[in-house]
């Protein structure tokens, strides 16, 4: 992706393609519908030659839908949720809290996506979570980790269990709340949330037909070797880039303003 205006004066070019490229996620996510009124988060930590080796993330500036989200008005934080490049929007705490604690307690978490859609809520208040019963949950095998619900999640002491539940499992079911997904780059963590979504629907879809008695199964074997041949989050295959971009050009020719 490149930006579309020069970067701002004082501001290091990787920041700015770094904004640029997350208020891109905002309005694809948006085109999804993947939304949730003004909430949920998408955040994404800066390269450590822009902050000197600390840990500053970019996170939406609570308040605006999505499709209103720009590279200028996204928010810079550090993980205590200091603002740090004197935007006067506000920083929505149940975001920041586990956003932060991500990325400071992964250290290959340098993006990370939560969502609230129909599906991923619904599978998320099923007992026994996601089950290996579709061509998209068995790309995801040994990939989900569960963490159960504890409130709104605006409390920082939560932050030590979420850790210990996730461990390195980058796509995450938040029991009865919703979807979330971390990943070495944006794009990559597109492509874990985009499966994981796509996985529920059909989950939501099939168990609507008969309950899960009727579904057939996938043998774990099956599973593994599916997970293996996926190609969406390896980095030797670009790692989900070329979808990514995709949607991109298609959130381009409807409307370009987040690049401002």
């Amino acid at each position: 992706m490149t930006a579309s205006m020069n970067t701002p004066a004082g501001m290091h070019p990787d920041e700015w393609a770094a904004r640029v490229e997350l208020a891109a996620c905002y309005r694809v996510f948006a085109h999804l519908g993947w939304i949730e009124m003004i909430y949920n988060h998408i955040t994404l930590r800066l390269p450590d030659r822009v902050t000197g080796g600390d840990k500053q993330f970019l996170i939406n500036p609570f308040g605006l839908h999505y499709s209103e989200v720009t590279a200028s008005n996204l928010v810079k934080i550090n993980l205590q949720g200091d603002v740090l490049d004197g935007s006067a929007h506000r920083v929505n705490p149940a975001g920041f809290v586990v956003h932060a604690t991500i990325h400071g307690g992964i250290e290959g978490a340098h993006c990370v996506m939560h969502t609230h859609t129909t599906a991923g809520v619904a599978v998320a208040c099923l007992k026994d979570g996601l089950q290996q019963t579709n061509f998209y949950s068995a790309q995801l095998h040994g990939m989900v980790a569960y963490h159960d619900f504890e409130g709104i999640t605006i409390h920082a002491e939560e932050g030590p269990r979420v850790l210990q539940s996730i461990g390195n499992k980058p796509a995450v079911i938040l029991r009865n709340h919703g979807l979330l997904a971390w990943g070495a780059s944006l794009a990559q963590t597109f492509a874990i949330l985009w499966t994981l979504q796509r996985a529920c629907e059909i989950q939501l879809a099939t168990f609507s037909m008969g309950g899960a008695e009727a579904v057939i199964p996938v043998p774990q074997a099956i599973a593994e070797k599916c997970t293996r041949d996926a190609l969406q989050f390896n980095p030797n295959h670009g790692a989900g880039q070329d979808v990514f971009n995709a949607l991109v050009r298609q959130v381009d020719r409807l409307d370009d303003s987040y690049r401002h």
